[in-house]
């Protein structure tokens, strides 16, 4: 079957079409917030970020779910998952608005400022749950030989919705701030996203209660059986080799990606600008660059497959990332903006491949709890990329020996997914691909 007809056929879908267009509001919400945050704790002109103050941003926004998704994850193989969408957005919508008075108002010093962060936590740590909740349903609404179409076409929507949620921040953010003032216009940017998360409320209510799953008859677990669930769905992933290999990789993969992003951020806002308005706006437009390359992956799996089967494709597209990486890092502005397209198109390619690999070697009733790990894997593998690039970046973000050694550490990536798949049988990865392949 041709891509363009696979496409058609889930685009055909209802339940397809609603999930996406939820997680479009959602992720946009979730870019929205982003520039608020990062417009607020790192580009105000008060502020002179080095790697550790953004290590600490990253930890707030993904090691709390990082840390507590294995306890939460049962839950998403017990509850429905459509009322986890909406009850996690109404949560974040009220976050949202609560974040944007506390900063038009200035309350953001002693107990008010305790009280925004755990805002922006819980507002940020929620996301994960619910984003893993919306994987883990995605069987519900395709055939099961759909999976690599699907997980080639939901990633596209998420960066779609951040880039979409980020222009929109950015825009109330520089045409509001000349007239009313930087806090005024930070905290209209958060009650945008409050109405983007309420609109995602709206269309998950769409939704039947079970049609996300779990199955009705889904067993209900208790707080003293979540030891046990956890161990058993590690258990089961333990013996799944090619979803182990895939989340392995995507660590890793993540990891570079974050070290790469955090360059990125310290060159703009300490070397590349003197003006912290102009840094925020570059870093927008980076931001925008890197989320054309996340979503012209969906356009590129599937022919790619088509031609070198999945496997394949995987490698492959982590030494475009090694590649695009280690020039972009050079310090030419120029180059750091346009290769950031080939960072996120290699970046999100292997994100769509892993996403295929773990759909297709997954039971149904261990998905929401391996898929909590997998999130573990990819937003841990974030807060430690900061970590990283704390100790090993100069203040700058670019220096000697920081593109050769990023673009190596991509090359190794890639090496040790192609020699690990070849041991595990080159046949096992095209599982899931059936639908897109076949003739």
């Amino acid at each position: 079957m041709a891509v363009g007809s696979a496409i058609r056929r889930l685009c055909g879908r209802p339940g397809f079409r609603r999930l996406l267009t939820l997680r479009v509001l959602s992720q946009a919400a979730d870019g929205t917030v982003q520039v608020g945050m990062a417009s607020y704790l790192l580009f105000s002109p008060a502020s002179q970020p080095d790697a550790w103050s953004i290590a600490a941003i990253l930890a707030i926004t993904f090691l709390p779910f990082t840390v507590l998704g294995p306890f939460l994850s049962p839950l998403l193989d017990t509850w429905s998952r459509r009322q986890v969408a909406v009850l996690s957005d109404a949560a974040r919508a009220t976050l949202s608005v609560l974040v944007g008075v506390l900063i038009l108002f200035g309350a953001t010093t002693g107990g008010w400022q305790v009280a925004m962060f755990a805002a922006l936590l819980l507002l940020l740590s929620i996301n994960r749950f619910m984003l893993a909740g919306l994987t883990a349903g995605l069987q519900h609404v395709v055939d099961e030989d759909e999976y690599l179409t699907a997980s080639s076409i939901l990633p596209m929507v998420g960066p779609m919705g951040v880039v979409i949620g980020a222009l929109l921040g950015m825009g109330a953010r520089l045409g509001l701030a000349p007239w009313l003032g930087a806090d005024p216009a930070n905290a209209i940017v958060f009650w945008v996203a409050a109405l983007l998360f309420i609109g995602s409320v709206v269309l998950g209510l769409g939704f039947a209660r079970e049609a996300l799953g779990p199955r009705p008859g889904a067993t209900r677990v208790g707080v003293a059986q979540v030891g046990r669930e956890l161990a058993d769905a590690f258990a089961h992933l333990r013996t799944r080799r090619v979803a182990r290999l895939a989340i392995g990789v995507l660590f890793g993969a993540r990891l570079l990606f974050g070290l790469f992003s955090v360059a990125v951020i310290l060159a703009f806002r300490n070397v590349l600008n003197d003006d912290p308005v102009t840094a925020l706006a570059d870093l927008t437009l980076w931001g925008t660059l890197t989320g054309v390359g996340f979503i012209g992956a969906s356009a590129v799996v599937p022919p790619l497959v088509r031609l070198i089967g999945l496997r394949w494709t995987a490698v492959a597209v982590l030494l475009l990332a090694g590649v695009a990486s280690g020039v972009a890092l050079t310090g030419v502005e120029a180059l750091l903006l346009g290769l950031s397209v080939g960072v996120g198109l290699g970046t999100q390619c292997y994100k769509i491949a892993a996403d295929t690999f773990v759909q297709a070697h997954v039971e149904e009733e261990f998905k929401g709890r391996v898929f909590t790990f997998y999130d573990m894997a990819f937003n841990g593998a974030f807060v430690l990329a900061a970590v990283v690039a704390a100790v090993v970046l100069p203040p700058t973000g670019i220096g000697p020996g920081v593109a050769p050694g990023v673009a190596a550490a991509w090359l190794l990536l890639a090496v040790a997914l192609w020699w690990s798949s070849a041991r595990i049988g080159a046949t096992e990865f095209e599982k899931g691909t059936e639908d897109l392949v076949r003739r």
